[in-house]
């Protein structure tokens, strides 16, 4: 039994290979065509370089060999009339002339031996006519003979009208060689024209012939293999694709139906994937709620018993304060205190705990309303401070009023808590700039306070961090925290600008709104 071999010859052939031999077949064809007709046009160009340098100037050389010869024969016939020997110049002339014509003659169509024969019977005429007439004729006028007889008159016509006959012979053989080379000219220019329009046939056949195998070779198979890829893409991963036409096709095809099965495996392990995270998802989505309902449970569970704690102490301290040492009132403030901050801590939690949770409170919100209303609420702080709070003209954002204005509340108040042996000064400023994801408003709360060390320039925004002792400063360490995710909350980012000299620098980026600059704002509020 025969072994599979695979196929050979053009079936086997790639595209390449297949295009390659399409255009060089026609590019054959045209140059056939050409070449034939730069033969013809050289031939044509040969046949008028024949006609215009060597046929036709001999046609006038043949004249000028008939008048030169007639010059001689009237030259001599004055001479022999007359005896005056001014007749034999134009002779002289015309035999000079008629020798440089046949010299020409017979060099322009050396080689040819019909017109070489013609030419020497004309020579032979000549020189018979010169020698048996022209000579005699005026060796006896030099003698004063009796002159001719008119039996001579003619002969000497007779080899006269010969000389002629000759000469009119060459000329009809010039006709002849003219005429046939117009003939071939025309014959040269209807084949010249012929190969020209063979030339635009094969062109035309050509185009339509690649147009043709294009379609089967090329647009076809690929005109194909893209439906299937189509199908493929509108979702019907199942959709087998298959290449024809060339190997290379076939291969292609083949890549993308690979490429079909593994996007096919992916999808079954992201929707695998997709199942498992919407799983957890949703019971994500229930630890939240339950996390939330525990939350507002535990702030009412656990803020219950340290009122009680701190109201029982407080009425213990009052009921009884003259009963009880310094000591113990002191333990009674401790134990109040202790509970005041807890409640404190639980409270900030639960803000904590509710930044993010939706957008849908997203609002158009002018920051210098929100700092005049900050400022206004931090009246009595700033008053006792002996501190000075400055606005300049603040942008207009989207987001929560509420969480912005606490975010301002807690820089502007931890200005004044961290503030220096000096009055506190807060200044309060924004700048437009070009972010990397497109413009943003950028807000600097600065002042003169204590200050924070750069190297704790990331940790002071983590939860619960603090820098300084409960003793030394109050508060519960979730602030900045705080600060943080509402600013993160609403597409910003915030940080500890280090700069020279003392107090501290916060910087606000938030992303800008149309009409939010404060020149806009007013050119609105004046319309």
């Amino acid at each position: 039994m025969a072994e599979d071999r695979p196929a050979r010859g053009p079936a086997r052939w790639p595209l390449r290979t297949r295009l390659r031999s399409l255009l060089g077949a026609a590019g054959l064809l045209l140059a056939a065509t050409l070449v034939s007709q730069l033969l013809l046009q050289a031939k044509q160009r040969d046949i008028r370089h024949d006609l215009l340098n060597r046929i036709d100037p001999a046609r006038v050389t043949v004249a000028d060999l008939r008048a030169s010869v007639i010059d001689q024969e009237s030259g001599v016939r004055g001479y022999v009339l007359t005896g005056d020997q001014q007749f034999l110049e134009p002779s002289e002339r015309g035999r000079a002339a008629a020798d440089a014509a046949l010299d020409r003659l017979a060099g322009d169509f050396a080689g040819d031996e019909q017109v070489e024969a013609s030419l020497d019977e004309v020579k032979r005429r000549l020189d018979d006519w010169r020698t048996e007439v022209a000579a005699p004729a005026v060796e006896g006028v030099r003698e004063e003979a009796s002159g001719a007889s008119p039996a001579s008159d003619v002969e000497a016509k007779q080899l006269f009208d010969d000389l002629r006959a000759s000469i009119d012979a060459v000329d009809e053989e010039f006709a002849v060689i003219r005429r046939d080379a117009l003939e071939d000219l025309d014959r040269s220019a209807t084949a010249a024209t012929a190969a020209m329009f063979l030339q635009v046939i094969g062109l035309v056949a050509s185009g339509f012939i690649i147009a043709a195998a294009l379609g089967r070779l090329v647009t076809g198979p690929l005109s194909r293999l893209g439906r299937d890829a189509r199908i493929v893409a509108d979702g019907d991963l199942a959709h087998e694709v298959r290449g024809e036409g060339s190997p290379d096709l076939v291969r292609l095809g083949a890549d993308v139906d690979a490429m079909r099965r593994r996007i096919l495996e992916e999808v079954d392990h992201l929707n695998a994937a997709t199942a498992d995270l919407a799983e957890q998802a949703e019971e994500l989505a229930r630890s939240n709620d339950d996390l939330e309902q525990f939350a507002y449970v535990a702030s009412h569970d656990l803020q219950e018993p340290l009122r009680k704690v701190s109201g029982f102490c407080q009425l213990l301290q009052m009921r009884y304060a003259d009963q009880l040492d310094e000591r113990a009132n002191e333990y009674i403030h401790f134990a109040v205190d202790g509970a005041k901050r807890m409640q404190d801590l639980i409270n900030d939690l639960l803000t904590f705990s509710r930044v993010g949770r939706t957008t849908e409170s997203f609002e158009q919100v002018d920051l210098g309303d929100v700092t005049a209303g900050v400022v206004e609420v931090l009246g009595p702080a700033i008053d006792d401070a002996r501190g000075t709070v400055t606005v300049g003209d603040l942008p207009v954002v989207a987001g929560d009023r509420r969480l912005l204005a606490a975010t301002f509340q807690n820089l502007i108040a931890n200005a004044l808590k961290f503030r220096g042996p000096e009055g506190p000064v807060v200044t309060v400023e924004a700048t437009l700039t070009d972010g990397a994801a497109g413009d943003e408003w950028v807000i600097t709360v600065a002042d003169n306070g204590i200050g924070v060390d750069p190297e704790y320039g990331d940790q002071i925004f983590t939860i619960f961090k603090r820098l300084h002792s409960k003793t030394e400063y109050a508060g519960t360490g979730i602030g900045l925290a705080l600060a943080k995710k509402i600013v993160e909350f609403h597409g910003g980012r915030i940080w500890l600008e280090d700069t020279p000299g003392p107090g501290a620098t916060f910087k606000l980026a938030l992303p800008a709104a149309p009409g939010s600059h404060p020149a806009e704002k007013e050119t609105a509020d004046a319309g």
